[in-house]
């Protein structure tokens, strides 16, 4: 395999051939950059460091490429957000855990934001729908266990998730400046306090 000559900024030489992962991780490096539009097979061979042979060898096309990453996105999420979760016995220590660990994956919001933007795309919209479903079935599954009813729960849960994804508007779409270490963490806190139902 050889490399494809660049004028900017060009990668060594890899050696090995690239997966489809390494497409998808990729893909999904660039969406957090630039947005979903940006993901094109040129501008990923060139980060990658190779051509565009080594793209079709794994993916018919462009949105194959996208749906694959997409796809890696929501198991990654689902597998590292929730499979952390499932050893903590106490529901409301869970829910707590859920916030902490929310809170403070950047990366993940901001690709979350940028797919959001792009709700009119054939390929994004039906993951969008399977990860607010499951994480608003999460949710409402935790607030039932932590105490409520299953009206309050189911009430508690899209609050919860509103309060999630406002606050990506506020902060990554609406470029509100971003808060303060000190003042982040109150504000995580703030939010615990009031959603998590106390025992």
């Amino acid at each position: 395999m050889t490399t494809m000559p660049t004028t900017a900024s060009p990668r060594p030489e890899r050696s090995g051939r690239l997966s489809a992962d390494d497409w998808g991780q990729a893909a999904l490096d660039l969406i957090a950059e630039q947005g979903v539009a940006a993901v094109a097979v040129e501008p990923l061979a060139r980060r990658l460091g190779v051509t565009k042979g080594s793209f079709y060898w794994h993916f018919p096309s462009r949105d194959a490429l996208l749906v694959a990453a997409l796809e890696r996105w929501e198991k990654v999420e689902q597998e590292e957000v929730f499979g952390q979760l499932e050893a903590i016995a106490d529901p409301s220590q869970r829910l707590r855990a859920l916030f902490n660990l929310v809170a403070h994956e950047y990366k993940s919001h901001v690709i979350y934001s940028e797919l959001l933007k792009a709700l009119d795309h054939p390929a994004v919209q039906p993951v969008i729908g399977r990860v607010s479903d499951r994480r608003m079935e999460y949710l409402t599954a935790s607030f039932r266990q932590a105490g409520l009813g299953r009206t309050d729960a189911q009430h508690r849960a899209r609050l919860a998730y509103a309060a999630y994804i406002g606050f990506l508007q506020l902060n990554l779409q609406l470029h509100q400046a971003r808060l303060q270490h000190d003042e982040f963490e109150a504000y995580v806190e703030h939010v615990m306090v009031t959603l998590i139902p106390s025992q």
